[in-house]
């Protein structure tokens, strides 16, 4: 290049469009068990390499191999595998609602399951998990109520939060899952708060908050890094690199020149980069985190390397902007079939077995469908009662609600 040749403007671009193969070369995907892994007290910057690399337990035959095996018992793993089935039926039944006509909004975790569910399975029951969307695969692990989950989406009489959230953020006050906020990002900072101040009382417990790779380019992101970095907050900060932020690339957000779990090296922060469609690795990974928050080493920032099967939401078309197919030829495959073959193979699942879970939790998940209907649905408008706009807000209602509550003859 010389003085005189123009500057050129980039404009990140996804590797395949609509009408094109699928094309993943530029996911490097290393071989099972090739990744070390440290102690826990290991100093972030002597652990930059695993930013960049990707942490994987099992291989191409589904056998848990290499240093990030977790010690684990089959039935454990059956209990993971029965949440993701569960959580990829309630999503199913919930989409078919939604074109029903039954509520207004869905978002799906299709091929995603195996990051929630095994993130639920791992900390704490008083840890604190400040989630982003598309996991309801931690209040599944967790076994909260279907049907306390549906007659939120439908948003009907039977709705905890009166309908006052979208369907899909749900609230979760006794399973530890705060709130889901639109405002993508803010939850990240509130979970380091939270951490800080469970060191700050000297608890034992920490805090995880959840943003997607899109956000990672949100001020609020890295007003949380900074805060963490510098308290060395007990906190785990989860980055979801499904690969798109609705219809944009992870290219757009700043994943074409670097990994997302390398954005953590400036602020001193450990990182990892997880296989996200391993559920063993999931595990491990964030048993490794927990346990170094928990003994006083700070924060540590992991990117969940993953695909969106499904489109963004009800509201969005992906045809528009990848190929149709392209979920086929994602190269860490399907989290549940992954697991379940890891299963099979190790004689702890039989395929019939397998069979006979996956009916039983579409029973399971129909059967609760049908309770919360029954309580209404956006079809009937059987929502909740005008007069709970003024219930749960306060928890002593101030004088102008009380004119305003009189006003209304409630």
């Amino acid at each position: 290049m010389t003085a005189t040749d123009p500057l050129r403007f980039h404009v990140p671009a996804p590797s395949a469009r609509p009408g094109e193969p699928p094309d993943f070369s530029y996911v490097a995907v290393p071989a099972a068990g090739a990744v070390r892994r440290p102690a826990i007290d290991a100093m972030a910057t002597d652990i930059r390499d695993l930013a960049d690399t990707m942490i994987r337990v099992l291989d191409d035959e589904a056998r848990a191999i290499g240093p990030w095996s977790p010690p684990t018992s089959p039935d454990d793993l059956r209990r993971g595998l029965r949440a993701m089935m569960k959580t990829r039926a309630y999503d199913d039944r919930m989409q078919r609602a939604q074109r029903q006509g039954k509520t207004s909004f869905y978002m799906r975790c299709t091929g995603e399951e195996a990051i929630a569910v095994g993130h639920a399975l791992e900390l704490g029951p008083r840890d604190m998990y400040f989630p982003t969307y598309r996991q309801q695969g931690w209040l599944i692990a967790r076994d909260w109520p279907l049907v306390d989950m549906m007659c939120q989406i439908f948003s009907n009489e039977k709705d905890r939060l009166h309908g006052r959230q979208m369907p899909v953020m749900y609230s979760a006050r006794a399973a530890g899952f705060v709130s889901i906020s639109g405002n993508l990002g803010t939850q990240y900072v509130q979970a380091v708060g939270w951490a800080m101040a469970s060191a700050i009382k000297g608890d034992t417990c920490i805090a995880s908050g959840v943003v997607g790779e899109g956000t990672t380019a949100e001020a609020d992101f890295h007003y949380a890094l900074t805060f963490a970095a510098a308290y060395r907050a007990p906190v785990i900060l989860n980055v979801v690199n499904n690969q798109w932020a609705i219809s944009s690339s992870q290219a757009v957000a700043g994943g074409e020149s670097a990994t997302f779990a390398a954005r953590a090296i400036g602020h001193g922060i450990a990182a990892l980069r997880v296989d996200g469609n391993d559920n063993l690795a999931v595990l491990a990974a964030t048993r490794w985190a927990r346990e170094r928050a928990l003994a006083n080493h700070g924060p540590t920032l992991i990117e969940w390397v993953t695909y969106r099967a499904g489109a963004h939401s009800t509201s969005d078309d992906p045809s528009k902007y990848r190929p149709a197919d392209e979920w086929k030829s994602w190269p860490l495959g399907d989290p549940i079939e992954r697991l379940a073959s890891h299963l099979i193979g190790t004689g702890s699942l039989s395929e019939l077995q397998q069979s006979e879970l996956q009916a039983e939790v579409e029973a399971e998940v129909m059967s609760a469908a049908r309770e919360a209907e029954s309580y209404g649905t956006l079809l009937d408008g059987r929502v909740a009662g005008f007069k709970s706009i003024f219930e749960d807000v306060f928890k002593e209602m101030p004088p102008h609600l009380m004119r305003q509550r009189e006003q209304a003859g409630l």
